[in-house]
């Protein structure tokens, strides 16, 4: 027991060591290093309280630590460790809590129990130096020791990495990213300069590099620092849709950042012009400046569009006369005004759009031109940004439609396409579909692809929201005047019927949604008006966890979506779904905590970066179906497919039973539950409430304060991106940007 007069008496002195054996990890965050750890000390009959700051830590493994005692208010006498060093255990039973966490690839609990009652204490130099004496155990093949000794090798040069980061002030689960970017120069390239690592390694930003940075002694005023803190505002900005920053702006925020006086900033942003990191022009008049992929991407846009228009369509001229009633009479659908304007646009343009909100048609629009021009012998090709896009654009056409990714071969080895201008596609159209979310850099990459003869037809609802990407491209090409353009209007009868359809197009006007009283027991959509979060957020859990599943027979976790428009708060996505996995998933077994979140079989989960290797990418939403803790390995599937995730790859994915409304471009749910509150005010806009409603297929519930909802339908969007794509399009000149007479 310690006692409070040895406290006391620590309190007033210098810092004192403390050695002991890690019993418990009972907090540890892998972004920041902090932990919270319950450590067996020689000598002490209970177990100590052990704060402080580590990149790993494991039970089993032995600490070293120098630091004070504290009495917490809350949590009581704790031992606060200002330096903490973590060292392999050496007892038997430290070795085993120690292999048998997941640290090591391969090596489980129950493998962990096997190789210390076969090596004992030798066991760490066994699977060093004599891995092949674990062929001597059952079950043990050649494969599964080549996957324990290169872990093992692998942890150890990590284990290096991380005690040069900790020693630098900071505690971080990238390490393991670091090796596989830099290999064993890993240190040496962080040294040389860290500021790499925010370009190079995901989940690492400017501020982690800029404190290892300063630990390394690089002055704070420094030329290195000021071009890489003006590199990370405009990827910062550039993160928010951007593709540009106006130079007085970008200086200015620099210049608060990074606490760097004006004409240090004004050297760095003349350097990163003079490297070629940045492009500067003008728009609108004043001086701006580019990330040059980006302003790569805006130019290489606007010369595909030019190129494409100036060659004749290989399919020649046809009469729309003539075209249109016979693609009626062989469908039996009589098209619209404005849809027979779409169909007349696309069979004699080189480049179109067709534009327009839920139940106008669009899908008709597509597959009347697909039989026109089929009959004709032209070859397609469609595509859209997600999978699940892609997926709903295969049922609607009858035709194969792939990921553009897929469409134009990207290889994860080049981190490139292997379609490209040298390469094209093989095809006389390509059909883009909800091509308000692809970005720039994207469409760049997708109309390089498609060769001269050929025609591209984009089809979208320009009044979503833009791009998670930078740009507004489908908007750029609509407001430029370039791209001939066919916006479908007429709600048709069928869709009328739906309140998710009405309401949706009373948000796009500015209107609120019809009134509760007006919903009738067979509606689709329903307003639930409430004067608080709290009660919001006790709404949601019985909407999503009772009501819609007993009324409408949805089930909660594969058929319900919630969305909310942002990701902190306690109507945010990290926050309900927490709640909602403790209300939909809380028996399920085992379960692994992994950067901040605790996954089961059985949990919901979204995919949060674009992961080339496995095929998954940015919004794709599984479940999780085993958890292999020997193996270390996480298994979810994706409509089908399996993916295997390591669990320090798991920073890639996320709970989703909520996501946020920006997460769920392109995707559509059964049933939609979209909680809408003041709290949201700064995201409270109306295309994103007319995201949100048009994602939810056959119902969708609103739980939102009234003032809140007046101010999303209300408010049109509050920043425009700035983007110079719609001036360079029109700057190309009229003769390019017209379709072939």
């Amino acid at each position: 027991m310690i006692h409070q007069d040895h406290y006391r008496a620590q309190t007033g002195a210098a810092s004192e060591r403390l050695t002991g054996s890690i019993e418990r990890v009972t907090f540890h965050s892998a972004e920041s290093g902090f932990c919270v750890l319950r450590v067996k000390v020689r000598g002490q009959r209970d177990l100590v309280t052990v704060v402080g700051s580590a990149a790993t830590v494991t039970a089993g493994e032995y600490i070293e630590c120098d630091g004070t005692w504290v009495n917490d208010r809350q949590h009581g006498l704790q031992f606060k460790a200002l330096n903490l060093r973590v060292i392999p255990p050496s007892t038997l039973d430290g070795i085993e809590k120690y292999l048998g966490s997941g640290m090591v690839k391969g090596i489980g609990p129950h493998f962990a129990r096997k190789l210390v009652g076969a090596f004992g204490e030798r066991v760490f130099d066994v699977i060093e130096d004599s891995p092949d004496r674990l062929l001597e155990l059952d079950g043990i093949g050649p494969k599964r020791k080549e996957r324990v000794t290169r872990a093992w090798a692998e942890q150890k040069v990590i284990r290096e990495i991380m005690v040069f980061l900790q020693s630098h002030g900071v505690g971080t689960a990238r390490a393991v990213r670091i090796y596989k970017t830099y290999g064993d120069e890993a240190v040496e390239k962080v040294r040389e300069n860290p500021y790499r690592l925010a370009l190079d390694i995901h989940g690492i930003g400017f501020k982690t590099a800029d404190a290892i940075a300063k630990k390394l002694g690089i002055p704070h005023d420094s030329l290195i620092r000021a071009q890489a803190g003006v590199r990370h505002v405009l990827q910062e900005i550039a993160a928010n849709g951007h593709c540009a920053a106006y130079r007085e702006q970008l200086a200015e925020s620099s210049c608060k950042l990074l606490e760097i006086p004006a004409p240090v900033i004004e050297q760095a942003i003349a350097a990163e012009l003079n490297e070629e990191n940045l492009v500067e022009e003008e728009i609108e008049g004043q001086p701006a400046l580019f990330l040059t992929p980006l302003q790569r991407a805006e130019r290489g846009v606007a010369m595909s569009i030019a190129r494409l228009q100036r060659h004749p369509a290989v399919w020649g001229r046809i009469d729309a006369g003539t075209a249109i009633p016979w693609v009626q009479q062989h469908t039996g659908l009589e098209l619209s005004g404005s849809q027979r304007d779409a169909v007349a646009a696309a069979i004699n343009g080189k480049v179109a759009i067709i534009t327009g909100g839920p139940g106008v048609g669009k899908t008709t629009v597509v597959n009347s031109i697909l039989r026109i021009l089929r009959a004709k012998g032209v070859a397609v090709l469609l595509c859209a940004p997600t999978g699940r896009a892609a997926k709903r654009l295969s049922e609607s056409t009858g035709v194969v439609a792939k990921t553009i990714h897929r469409l134009l071969e990207f290889d994860p080895q080049t981190m490139g396409f292997k379609r490209d201008q040298y390469r094209p596609l093989e095809t006389d159209l390509v059909v883009v579909d909800e091509a308000s979310m692809v970005d720039v850099a994207l469409m760049n990459q997708l109309l390089r692809a498609v060769p001269n003869q050929a025609a591209a037809l984009l089809v979208g609802d320009v009044d979503q929201l833009p791009s998670v990407g930078p740009g507004a491209v489908l908007a750029d090409l609509i407001g430029s005047g370039a791209v001939p353009t066919a916006r479908l209007t007429e709600i048709f009868r069928q869709a009328a019927a739906s309140r998710i359809v009405v309401n949706a197009h009373r948000i796009n006007r500015g209107q609120m949604p019809e009134r509760p009283d007006r919903q009738g027991p067979d509606s689709d959509f329903y307003l639930i008006e409430c004067d608080t979060p709290e009660l919001i957020h006790d709404r949601l859990l019985q909407v999503v966890t009772d009501r819609i599943p007993r009324r409408f027979g949805f089930h909660p976790v594969d058929d319900i979506q919630v969305l909310t428009p942002m990701n902190r708060g306690g109507l945010g996505a990290r926050s309900l779904n927490v709640d909602l996995q403790q209300s939909l998933n809380t028996d399920a077994y085992p379960r692994v905590t992994r950067f901040g979140w605790t996954y089961a079989p059985g949990d919901k989960v979204i995919q949060t970066v674009n992961n080339y290797d496995k095929e998954v990418f940015n919004g794709d939403i599984g479940r999780v179906v085993r958890i292999d803790e020997e193996e270390g390995l996480v298994y979810v599937d994706y409509e089908g497919r399996r993916v295997e995730y390591e669990l320090g790859e798991l920073d890639e994915v996320s709970l989703a039973y909520a996501t946020t409304v920006h997460k769920s471009q392109g995707s559509e749910y059964p049933a939609v539950v979209l909680p809408l509150a003041t709290q949201h005010y700064t995201l409270l806009e109306r295309n994103l409430l007319y995201t949100a409603v048009t994602r939810g297929k056959r119902l969708v519930v609103l739980i939102a304060q009234t003032k809140a909802l007046g101010i999303a339908v209300n408010r049109g969007m509050s920043v425009k991106r700035l983007t110079n794509l719609r001036h360079r399009l029109q700057a190309l000149g009229t003769e390019f940007c017209q379709p072939p007479l």
